[in-house]
């Protein structure tokens, strides 16, 4: 993590030492190492003279910060109305039981990580499973493994 310690800094140092900070600390952190780990929080803390409690209330209300790595593949349920009526949650708990992980998690070869959101807009295709940017409408269950063979 030597070079992870040293893009930390070279972040940091971008910002003055103020509460204000915060966010664009985060932001920058995070495209930097595609997530806000516990060091670089210990880091930001530190940084700004806050407690690693007060950087995790900030970052954990906004949903744009994640505290775990990306897959290389991004697996997003929708669960809008139309999905929902249609199974959406269904195909979320199955893609849960398939990939052995819970939503907000990334397996652990970091194949895939899997979300849900309220709607992804293509309601005439429900439900809906998006992986990276590709949309796969009219889902079933039967479908999953087929279609996590394509990013294997």
């Amino acid at each position: 993590m030597e070079s992870g310690i040293s893009s930390m800094a070279g972040i940091l140092k971008e910002f003055p030492v103020e509460p204000g900070s915060l966010i664009p600390i985060l932001q920058k952190s995070q495209k930097e190492f595609g997530f806000i780990s516990p060091q670089v929080v210990e880091r930001i803390a530190a940084f700004l003279k806050m407690t690693e409690n007060e950087i995790y209330g900030v970052a954990s209300f906004y949903s744009q910060f994640r505290f775990i790595p990306k897959g290389r593949h991004t697996i997003t349920v929708c669960l809008g109305t139309a999905c929902h009526v249609r199974g959406g949650a269904i195909l979320l708990e199955a893609l849960e039981r398939h990939l052995e992980i819970k939503t907000g998690e990334c397996t652990p070869d970091r194949r895939f990580d899997l979300d849900a959101v309220a709607c992804l807009g293509c309601c005439a295709l429900a439900p809906v499973v998006k992986i990276d940017n590709n949309i796969y409408g009219n889902m079933a269950v039967i479908k999953i493994k087929e279609l996590l063979e394509k990013y294997e």
